[in-house]
């Protein structure tokens, strides 16, 4: 089944967190508020979102695959920590064709110094990152463009 109308958002470790962790970084959304406001902007948009969450690396990766194998029209991936470390999420958004857009809520740049190189950023098409939870709406308009 295909899915042309679907945008994948893919969430890495501790994201289940948000709200939570460190709000004076990532702020008061948890990760359910942002679906929710990606499903109504959707909507409008007349596209679905699938969204998911996980602490483990080769999650992300199958899913990166699958947005590929059903046809989705692009994936917004906030890879977590894995932004910085993993080959592997690199080498999976290399070998897909589905547009995959890397989303932040906080800027990476503006902290530490292991945060300023992504691996992931360099795999992407683009980069939205630094405005909190509308990182993943500007995402979300990006992605309808495409």
């Amino acid at each position: 089944m295909f899915l042309a109308d679907t945008i994948y958002v893919l969430n890495g470790p501790n994201l289940n967190l948000l709200g939570l962790r460190e709000p004076e970084i990532y702020g008061h959304d948890t990760l359910d508020d942002i679906a929710g406001q990606l499903e109504d902007r959707a909507r409008e948009l007349d596209l679905e979102i699938d969204l998911r969450q996980s602490n483990h690396e080769g999650h992300l990766i199958d899913w990166l695959h699958e947005a590929q194998a059903r046809g989705a029209r692009a994936v917004l991936l906030n890879a977590g920590g894995f932004t910085h470390t993993s080959v592997a999420l690199h080498d999976a958004i290399k070998s897909i064709k589905t547009p995959v857009i890397e989303v932040h809520l906080s800027n990476p740049h503006a902290r530490e110094d292991f945060r300023h190189i992504s691996l992931v950023g360099r795999a992407v098409r683009g980069t939205i990152a630094g405005f909190g939870a509308l990182s993943y709406m500007l995402a979300l308009e990006a992605a309808a463009r495409l």
